[in-house]
């Protein structure tokens, strides 16, 4: 018997020979639970992992959104973030669970999917550096702990700590999105170069919203010389 991460109910694991020869990882969350996320599949955009079965046709030209076609047509953009691979809709449910895990300090949750991450993880680049999204010093001493940092934890890899806040700004939920693409002044710094340079790097967040802090991160790094990056999130 165990028991759910989100609502704590005790549940009886499903079993499969799929997941007996490790081709299905199971989330350590109950079948009612699990039953209300929403993988990210089919058809998506390339850059971003929006999924396209729930995106109007007019928002998009092909393999890609309207949104990464204005990121990727910015000449201060182009080619920053090479792609990102989310592995859920932001749906309700996905709402209420990282507001449980940031807001209500319920960082165990984040453990559901430890056994997930580490198989999406080998799909996208396994010996880049996996490098979490940072929280400012005060929003840190706020919260306890960094929720990119646990979600990164689940790769069982070693984690580099290669980027720092220059400054404490609003919460990205507080702002709107013209907000948030439009800040003036880069928010990250690179710590250490040398780690940096010639690299392929692997940033981890917990939500893709507008891609603007993956972007702003993705750009610091590009200029302290990394060849190749890309990014991991939970939601999209």
């Amino acid at each position: 018997m165990s028991y759910c991460l989100y609502c704590h109910e005790p549940y009886s694991e499903s079993w499969s020979w799929e997941a007996l020869i490790g081709l299905k990882q199971s989330l350590l969350l109950c079948q009612d639970c699990e039953g209300r996320l929403v993988r990210i599949k089919g058809e998506i955009c390339r850059l971003c992992s929006r999924d396209f079965s729930v995106f109007p046709e007019q928002y998009r030209q092909g393999d890609c959104c309207f949104d990464c076609i204005r990121w990727e047509g910015n000449q201060d953009w182009t080619g920053v973030l090479q792609q990102n691979r989310s592995l859920y809709i932001y749906n309700d449910f996905m709402k209420e669970m990282i507001a449980k895990l940031k807001y209500r300090g319920d960082a165990e949750v984040i453990k559901a999917f430890y056994p997930l991450l580490s198989s999406e993880f080998k799909k996208i680049s396994r010996d880049a550096l996996l490098v979490p999204i940072p929280l400012s010093e005060e929003r840190y001493y706020e919260r306890g702990f960094n929720q990119a940092e646990l979600l990164a934890k689940g790769f069982k890899k070693p984690v580099e700590h290669l980027l720092k806040r220059r400054i404490h700004e609003e919460k990205q939920s507080k702002k709107t999105r013209e907000e948030r693409i439009s800040q003036k002044v880069n928010p990250f710094e690179v710590v250490d170069s040398l780690k940096v340079v010639g690299q392929k790097v692997v940033l981890v967040d917990d939500v893709y919203t507008t891609g603007s802090t993956l972007r702003y991160a993705s750009k610091v790094l590009n200029e302290a010389g990394a060849r190749k990056i890309s990014s991991i999130t939970l939601a999209r």
